[in-house]
């Protein structure tokens, strides 16, 4: 799942710069949509980058690490989603979040959580 995850986050922050092209490289709100939704500026698309090759070389490595790494992966989107919740609209939104992002964010977050909680009780509960 890591691995998955991992590229489609590549495939999103790459994406996100052929809509973010002359937008000044600044961490706010900006009209820039991907895929027509999804609100996005620089800052984003590196940090989509950088998640997506971390957790293509996690999916790589030990299953427990992987699964590990996809529980706390989806805490940290899980907790992005709701303070996405409170930032949309504001001056504090330096991820340019919008009410798509927070949707696939929580999306995304009970994935990776189902995967490294779901599969660490597999993997004992078979032990």
């Amino acid at each position: 799942m890591a691995t998955v995850v991992g590229v489609v986050y590549l495939v999103v922050g790459l994406l996100g710069f052929t809509v973010t092209v002359g937008v000044a490289f600044v961490a706010t709100d900006n009209e820039a949509l991907l895929l027509g939704a999804f609100q996005v500026n620089p800052l984003q698309n590196i940090l989509h980058l950088v998640v997506g090759a971390l957790m293509i070389a996690v999916g790589f490595g030990q299953a427990r690490t992987a699964r590990r790494i996809n529980s706390v992966a989806g805490a940290l989107l899980l907790l992005l989603g709701l303070v996405g919740l409170y930032v949309v609209g504001t001056e504090s939104n330096l991820l340019a979040l919008n009410g798509a992002d927070n949707a696939l964010h929580f999306g995304t977050a009970v994935v990776l959580l189902a995967a490294g909680l779901g599969a660490e009780k597999q993997f004992s509960g078979s032990a």
